[in-house]
Parts: structure tokens; sequence; C-alpha cells
């Protein structure tokens, strides 16, 4: 990098100052030496370029990194039988990051650091229930970790997360509840989206395969959200009320999943997505049949209906697969 790019970052990253501000009270500046600006666009991924080998040192030890900003997990899979190898994996591979970390002026957070253990359901109990080393200290394995605003269980059924979204969606309706007699509709309409239907979209493709009894709890979120902008009671209708507030008569999960397959198609998502999807006619097994012309993308076969038909090439490529048809369907009538 060099000329007025080089100039660009060096005055981004360079001369500057921070302070503390209490009320009209301001301490007194101080320069900022290292790290990026926080709250800016640039921040997490200049954060990224300047980690980038941690990831590679991650590989290294044969298990997978991903990042988001300074949020690093490390995972990966084994049979039950190895679960004290790869336990002992990961405790070097940790080792190893802090000692990077260290080197490169960065903190390890062990006391935020979390492990956790995911199986099928009727597999919980061979789960091991041992302290995982991380560092210095001896980490006990969770039942449920968040990540960027969704929490994965063991048994990754979305459970805590259902729950979770549920207590805060109705804890959100109770506070417009309150205001509900002071606000036009059109106000009402707007908060419900915005403080209700934005959070059960947030990632709502990892509901794909979930309980029927999960996405009623989140289907009775939007059809309480409804009811409370028309003022209607339990007994009306309420198809017409959540086209008219929220836009759907369901959750949109099926229609996240093909936005997500569309960008992956289109190369306009990451490559360990994108490279799980394939179309029909790209398929060299299927050249030579009838089929191969088909747009349509590969489902791949799987040995379990309750984790392996959740799985993103799987959902994705039946939701996909379903939208084809449909609009074949209608194209013919």
């Amino acid at each position: 990098m060099q000329g007025r790019a080089l100039d660009w970052f060096t005055s981004y990253l360079s001369g500057r100052v921070q302070h503390a501000l209490l009320s009209a009270t301001s301490s007194t500046p101080s320069k900022v030496l290292f790290g990026v600006p926080r709250g800016s666009v640039l921040g997490p991924i200049l954060f990224l370029l300047y980690t980038a080998d941690l990831l590679q040192l991650v590989k290294r030890h044969q298990l997978t990194p991903h990042a988001y900003a300074d949020d690093t997990q490390i995972y990966g899979f084994c049979r039950f039988a190895d679960s004290a190898v790869l336990s002992e994996k990961l405790s070097v591979c940790v080792d190893e990051v802090s000692a990077w970390m260290a080197a490169n002026r960065l903190q390890l957070s062990h006391a935020k650091t979390e492990v956790s253990w995911c199986s099928s359901s009727c597999r919980q109990h061979q789960i091991p229930a041992c302290l995982v080393r991380i560092g210095n200290t001896n980490v006990l394995p969770v039942r449920s970790v968040g990540d960027l605003g969704v929490y994965i269980d063991a048994d990754v059924t979305m459970r805590v997360h259902v729950t979770t979204l549920f207590k805060s969606c109705f804890a959100a309706l109770r506070r417009i509840r309150s205001v509900q007699h002071v606000l036009p509709r059109h106000a009402l309409l707007t908060l419900v989206r915005a403080l209700i239907v934005r959070k059960v979209d947030y990632c709502n493709s990892l509901f794909a395969g979930m309980s029927e009894q999960l996405h009623d709890r989140l289907q009775s979120v939007l059809n309480a959200a409804a009811r409370l902008i028309f003022t209607a009671r339990k007994t009306d209708r309420i198809t017409p009320l959540l086209r008219a507030s929220t836009g759907c008569v369901s959750l949109s999960v099926s229609s996240s999943s093909n936005v997500l397959a569309y960008r992956c198609l289109h190369g306009t998502t990451q490559s360990y997505l994108a490279d799980d999807l394939v179309r029909i006619f790209a398929d060299g097994n299927r050249r030579h049949l009838r089929s191969a012309d088909s747009p349509t993308l590969v489902i791949r076969p799987t040995r379990r209906s309750t984790l392996g038909d959740r799985a993103f090439p799987v959902a994705a490529a039946r939701a996909w697969n379903s939208l084809l048809t449909s609009r074949q369907g209608r194209a013919i009538m």
C-alpha cells in the first residue's frame, strides 16, 4: 500500500485521542496508541486484517475458526470416544492463541471464554461433563452459548433462543401497550416492526426444521403484535391482521433461506456457505440424466432428520427447489 491510500489509513489511525465525559465534566484527553476507533465502519475490517494470522494458527491444529471483529470461535468435531482427544487439542490450540495474542499486544479474556459440546438429543447423556482447560483456568461446559445475538443450545434445538426471544418480545409488547392509547396506528406499526418483527426475523433461517411447539411460540408473538396494533380480540381472524401489520402470515423461514441461497449462487456471500450449494446441472454424477437440465439444487442425503435435514445445505436446497416448483406451477396456470 502506498500513495493516497496509505495517507488515508495513516490519517485514520494516527493522532487519535480519547476522554471520558460525565455530564459537563471531561477528563484529560489521552492519546490512543493502539487499536482502532470503536464504533467505526472500518474498525472490524482492520481488526480482522490485523488478526488474520490467528485464523491460520487455529487451522494448523485441524480446528475451524470463525471470527467477527474481536469475537472468535474455535470448533471441531469428533466421535464420542475421541472427546478427550478433541478437548486436549482445543486446550493446546488456545495456549498458542494466547501466546500469539500476547506477542501482538492483544489479551485473551479467559473469563469470557465458554465451551459447549453439541450433539443430538438422544446422545446428550454421552456428552463429557469434565472441565476443559483454557489457559490457566478450567472451564465447565455450558448447555447454551450466545453467538452474535443467537443462543445455541447443546442439542441444537433452538429452544433457549426461542424462549429468550419469546420473553423479550412480550416484554416489549407490554411496554408498547402501556402507551398504546396515545399513539396513532402508524406509530404502533413502526414500533412493532422495529422492536418485535426485527427480532423475530433476525437469523430466522436457523429456525428451519425446528419443532412445531417452538414455531407456535414465535408465531404467537406475531399474532399478539398484530392484535395490539388493531386492538383486536382473540376471536378475530388473525390472517388479515398479520398481512396488514407485519407483511406476512407466518414466520418467513423459507424466504430467508432463499435469499441466502440466492446470494450463495451469485457469489455475494461467504465461500464456506456457497461451496455447499450445487446446482444439478453442475453435478458430475447427473450429467447424463434427464434431470441434468434442471436449475434446482442437489439435496444431500442425511442420516438424521432431526439434525441433518436442518443443516443449511439441505434446508436451503429444499426451500430453493420448492420456490422454483411453485413459480413453475404459477407460470403453467
